[in-house]
């Protein structure tokens, strides 16, 4: 074990004093497997910050409710089907509640109405078009994972009796408000007069998905009084344990058939949608984007290793000699083998050091320009890069060093 140990410390010591007497040769061969650990670090860092940005985007709709729609969020081919079906009443709320309470071992814990269309809002000469219109009751925040940031959400009274109040989202309130305090500001939504009495906690968007960032939300009564003429409705009911949601999906279908007084025989006429619609139908393209990106940079990073294969096969050219000194005084294969494995890893190490440093100062700069996409440089992803780095020298020295180790000590010392 001394021995190995010996060897192993001595390989390190003559791979150091072999970059040092090369320096340009090893910089330009280690620059493959730096431009192949930044790829690899990039698109890693790209597809780690999808994901954030995607569950980020995807948390406003809540991994634990369960939306009431006329139709299906994911469009199928006989979509016309559902089109003619009727549609959602925000009264089945208060219905589906009463079911919800008589029923003690329930999985369902509230259902919250919403109706829902887009229109203009302005203050004074701001204007924002096509905003997300959300009418709903008071109950609202107990479904949804957004705060308000300034000011409160409407209360039970605004609610019921149809106070002409909004609560706003981030981008809105900046677009109307850049430099005023939207607080106790009124707004006009439609041509309608509204009070501010909240902004919202600023989300950031990513690839156009879900962000209450521009969104507003008023009592329903009042969404009513203005906009019923083509609003479309939903329930949205709060599951009490996530981890029962088939359970409670299954609870809920049974409550709407009830509501809707659909006989046994008949089909449901109504949807029951989740966040995972969207995942199911995202994540096939999330990974083929991530299986693609990781294969176009693999192969930077193979490119790399073939360099590291042939430098290191023309170091034992220049070195036959020595080579062949070492085995006539008894330096073993295992030694020999040791020793060209350590020079190759070495220098993949060392690419790859300077690899992660390039791609953090990349990332760093990324996120500078685009604060709203999540960049996310994780220990985790270190960790894989030095591996790769490790694996890519020893797959790609170990040709060189096993015939280093195999030369005949006689042939060796002959060679010119």
């Amino acid at each position: 074990m001394k021995r190995f140990i010996y060897e192993l410390t001595e390989s390190w010591k003559i791979a150091a004093a072999q970059m040092r007497a090369n320096k340009t040769r090893s910089m330009l061969t280690a620059l493959g497997v730096i431009i192949g650990i930044v790829a690899v670090t990039l698109m890693g860092t790209a597809i780690t910050g999808i994901q954030i940005g995607f569950d980020q985007s995807m948390a406003v709709l809540g991994d634990d409710v369960l939306y009431v729609d006329q139709q299906p969020w994911i469009r199928r081919d006989d979509w016309w089907n559902f089109r003619s079906r009727k549609k959602i009443q925000t009264e089945y709320a208060e219905t589906l509640n009463r079911m919800i309470g008589a029923n003690e071992k329930s999985n369902l814990l509230l259902a919250v109405p919403a109706a829902s269309w887009f229109r203009t809002v302005k203050n004074g000469e701001n204007v924002v078009n096509n905003v997300y219109i959300l009418g709903t009751t008071s109950d609202f925040t107990a479904i949804s994972t957004v705060d308000c940031a300034k000011g409160r959400f409407f209360n039970e009274l605004e609610s019921r009796g149809g106070t002409d109040v909004v609560v706003i989202g981030y981008d809105i309130a900046d677009a109307l408000f850049p430099s005023d305090d939207p607080i106790n500001k009124s707004v006009l939504i439609n041509g309608h007069p509204f009070k501010v009495i909240g902004v919202n906690t600023r989300q950031g968007t990513f690839l156009g998905l879900f962000s209450w960032d521009s969104m507003v939300a008023i009592p329903l009564t009042s969404f009513k009084r203005y906009f019923t003429a083509k609003s479309e409705s939903e329930i949205r009911v709060k599951v009490k344990d996530k981890t029962k949601l088939a359970e409670a999906k299954d609870e809920l279908i049974g409550y709407m058939r009830r509501v809707r007084a659909l006989p046994p025989e008949k089909a449901n006429d109504f949807a029951i949608n989740e966040q995972q619609a969207f995942k199911s139908t995202l994540d096939p393209v999330k990974n083929s984007i991530a299986v693609a990106g990781l294969f176009i940079t693999g192969l930077s990073l193979f490119v790399g290793a073939i360099g590291i294969m042939n430098i290191t096969f023309v170091s034992v050219k220049e070195r036959t000699k020595e080579i062949g000194t070492r085995k006539a005084l008894g330096a073993r294969r295992r030694t020999i083998l040791l020793q060209f494995l350590i020079e190759s890893t070495a220098l993949c190490l060392v690419g790859g050091l300077i690899g992660l440093l390039i791609a953090y100062v990349v990332c760093m700069g990324t996120r500078a320009a685009f604060p709203s996409f999540p960049i996310q440089f994780s220990v985790g992803l270190v960790v894989t890069s030095m591996i790769v780095s490790v694996m890519t020298g020893l797959v790609s020295g170990f040709a060189p060093a096993w015939s280093a180790s195999r030369l005949d000590p006689v042939t060796a010392l002959r060679y010119e």
